[in-house]
């Protein structure tokens, strides 16, 4: 037996309409862009998929969408990723 609520369920592809960075965790990632090596490891794991870059130090967060949740800053192997409180940007 299956139970379905409906309205539970967003439509598939709704995401990018909903703008879900206000449940943000009061701290955004500030990427330094001085030691980055450009290793994607920080775009890879961000559970939202906010994080875009073309290179070597030119790596970013879309905060319409981030929820600061710190993973980018923890794996960057080389420590140029820092979470700083949301208006030190």
């Amino acid at each position: 037996m299956r139970i379905v609520f409906p309205g539970m369920m967003a439509k598939p592809g709704s995401s990018i309409a909903n703008k879900t960075g206000s449940w943000r965790t009061g701290e955004v990632p500030k990427f330094l862009q001085q030691r980055c090596t450009a290793c994607d490891l920080c775009e890879l794991l961000c559970p939202e998929a906010c994080i875009t870059g073309e290179g070597r130090n030119t790596y970013w967060a879309d905060l319409d969408y981030c929820k600061g949740c710190g993973i980018c800053a923890e794996v960057c192997p080389v420590d140029d990723i820092v979470m700083v409180e949301e208006g030190e940007r």
